[in-house]
């Protein structure tokens, strides 16, 4: 890719009850979401950047995030909120993204918390691993979900929390061949770029033994990145899809990256939009996947960059995106904050781990007694 990107965020977050427990799909109703979003503002200026969606959910930059169910007629009839996701627009610089990320997280929470409902950041359901259609998914249901991978496991996202970053090129080329070549870079790459996010040590109950559940469970049976095509172009097939048809005009070009962890910082969403920024325009790395590695990302998933092959692949990276971003401070800048962070190992999960060891309440769990050392 080449010339200046334009970057947009989705990020979802899960939300907390003012009693610090988990306000999931087992206790979260839709009239709780959907009384915070009503009172945030809309703006219908934001419709050239943003798709609406069939059911009118998305009318907004916030809106609830979670699974809906139909009857057999094809008609809505329950929604099973998760928490809320957050839509930039799209912005022509990595700081005013990050900045309007950052406004409308506050505007959230400040919102949410008059409803005793708190954001939180965090890459998987700490307390639960599966959400299980009840009942069964019907005829209509099923029929849907054959209409692609990503439909078929749509049920899986209702325990993971993440970020879509996404980039587009105006000055580059947009046809299948090369957006789908951007799309199998990043899907290469994503093993050794996503532990720079991960987030998610808790599962069950419970640290489960790893840095991300969110990845171990989410990435191979579902996207690491998919890019996004003119309505009239082929889309090329796989499970999971890394082509799909833009629904609005603005969509058409843009390369969406899926695979982080939701990040607590929106600084640390800033280093990782000019680390893939470097990646897409760099010209020298070779490897491409159609779909991502599953086996290597459940490996990254347990140590992340503790993991020696996973780090220097991370390295590598890094060093190529440096590259192709020479003269440009800023992204440099970033790049350096990105590589002092893979010196130490260093990722959210960490944090939260440690405060969990420290004894206090932490992503929805309760206090606990600390470990006596």
């Amino acid at each position: 890719m080449r010339g200046a990107a334009r970057y947009g965020i989705e990020h979802e977050v899960a939300l907390l009850r003012d009693d610090g427990t988990l306000a999931d799909f087992t206790s979260l109703r839709y009239s709780e979401v959907a009384a915070i979003v009503d009172e945030l503002p809309e703006d219908p200026a934001d419709r050239r950047d943003l798709r609406i969606g069939d059911a009118g959910i998305r009318r907004k930059r916030w809106y609830a995030e979670g699974f809906e169910r139909f009857d057999d007629d094809g008609r809505l009839v329950r929604f099973d909120p998760k928490g809320i996701e957050i839509r930039t627009r799209i912005h022509d610089d990595v700081d005013a993204v990050t900045g309007a990320l950052e406004r409308d997280l506050s505007s959230l929470t400040g919102v949410a918390a008059r409803h005793g409902l708190h954001p939180l950041a965090i890459g998987f359901n700490p307390l639960r691993s599966a959400y299980r259609l009840e009942p069964p998914a019907n005829a209509f249901e099923l029929a849907a979900q054959a209409g692609s991978p990503e439909e078929r496991t749509a049920h899986l996202h209702m325990v993971t929390y993440g970020p879509d970053l996404n980039l587009s090129f105006p000055d580059s080329p947009s046809d299948p061949a090369t957006m789908a070549d951007a799309g199998a870079k990043l899907t290469h790459l994503s093993p050794y770029l996503v532990p720079l996010s991960f987030s998610s040590p808790f599962r069950d109950g419970g640290a489960w033994g790893g840095l991300s559940a969110r990845t171990a469970v989410r990435t191979g049976p579902r996207p690491a990145v998919l890019v996004y095509l003119d309505p009239s172009d082929p889309l090329q097939v796989s499970d999971p899809s890394l082509t799909r048809h833009a629904g609005i005009p603005a969509e058409v070009g843009r390369i969406e990256f899926k695979a982080f962890d939701a990040c607590p910082d929106p600084a640390l969403y800033a280093e990782l939009l000019s680390l893939l920024t470097g990646l897409l325009r760099d010209t020298t790395l070779p490897g491409r996947r159609t779909t991502p590695d599953a086996a290597l990302h459940r490996r990254a998933a347990v140590d992340g960059l503790h993991d020696a092959g996973i780090r220097a692949g991370a390295c590598a990276a890094l060093d190529a995106a440096a590259d192709a971003l020479r003269g440009e401070p800023e992204h440099l800048d970033r790049l350096r904050s990105l590589r002092g962070r893979i010196e130490r190992r260093e990722c959210p999960a960490q944090d939260l781990l440690a405060r969990r060891r420290r004894g206090g309440p932490v992503a929805g769990l309760p206090a606990r007694t600390p470990a006596i050392r």
